[in-house]
């Protein structure tokens, strides 16, 4: 009763607590005491970081942070490093098997070529590919078999929005074999460079071929979001990141040749 006479003779007047009200835009921290490497500096720490272990397993990864004021269009695209990365990709190519279109593919480097016989694995949980291909006469009888609920959360749906529905397969498997795909994520492009054996100057030519990329890109969504290059990290695959100035070496970096060899 005691608790009932409270409730009815409480004040009409108390407010209620006030929500803090979320954030619209991001925060923006000044980086003008931040320490930065020249190229050769930071793969000289990097390498140091990689001792003992072999020259092709470790890779050269860069993290491109991009400022924004709020949260937009992300930057997506496919890029062909002038010096790739040599990795076994398997190319998967939806087109009748048979056809002309099917031995291109194959004479390409595609690795599955088929249309029924992939749908009938994919449905079964056999994803034996890393890239997937579908030529423009094939997407829709594929697209009705219902694998886009298999292929789709891995990122291996063919689309015309990723350039993966094409009518020159033979073309998209060459470009895409020794070609990098990368996608902003929270805000950051992280992209494989290069391997540990690289020289300075094949990493210079892939980091800048990477770099000049990306702004490209941004320069493309500039009338829907306002973004620009914030930050360029390099690191590896077991060492911390090593953020990069605009200089390929510095007073106190090693010859070179010494970078060029393991």
């Amino acid at each position: 009763m005691k608790d009932l006479t409270a409730a009815k003779y409480k004040r009409k007047d108390a407010q209620p607590a006030k929500k803090k009200k979320a954030r619209t835009t991001y925060k923006e921290y000044d980086k003008k005491d931040l320490m930065t490497f020249a190229l050769c500096d930071a793969m000289r720490y990097i390498r140091a970081f990689e001792a003992g272990k072999p020259p092709t397993v470790p890779k050269y990864e860069l993290a491109i942070k991009l400022a924004s004021v709020k949260s937009g269009a992300t930057v997506r695209n496919r890029l062909r490093l002038p010096h790739p990365i040599l990795t076994a990709l398997r190319i998967c190519v939806i087109c009748p098997p048979d056809s002309p279109i099917a031995a291109k593919a194959r004479a390409a480097g595609a690795t599955l070529v088929g249309d029924t016989a992939v749908i009938a694995a994919v449905k079964e949980g056999r994803v034996e590919f890393d890239r997937c291909i579908a030529h423009a006469d094939s997407i829709t009888a594929f697209s009705k078999a219902g694998v886009g609920r298999v292929l789709g959360p891995r990122g291996l749906m063919p689309s015309a929005k990723t350039g993966t529905v094409v009518t020159d397969v033979a073309k998209t498997v060459r470009d895409m074999i020794g070609a990098s795909e990368y996608r902003e994520r929270v805000g950051v492009v992280r992209l494989a460079v290069g391997q540990l054996g690289f020289s300075p100057e094949e990493m210079m030519r892939n980091v800048k071929a990477v770099v000049e990329q990306v702004k490209k890109d941004i320069a493309a969504l500039s009338d829907r979001v306002d973004k620009r290059i914030d930050e360029i990290v390099l690191s590896s695959s077991h060492s911390p990141g090593f953020p990069l100035s605009n200089e390929f070496k510095s007073d106190e970096s090693p010859p070179t040749k010494e970078l060029s060899t393991m």
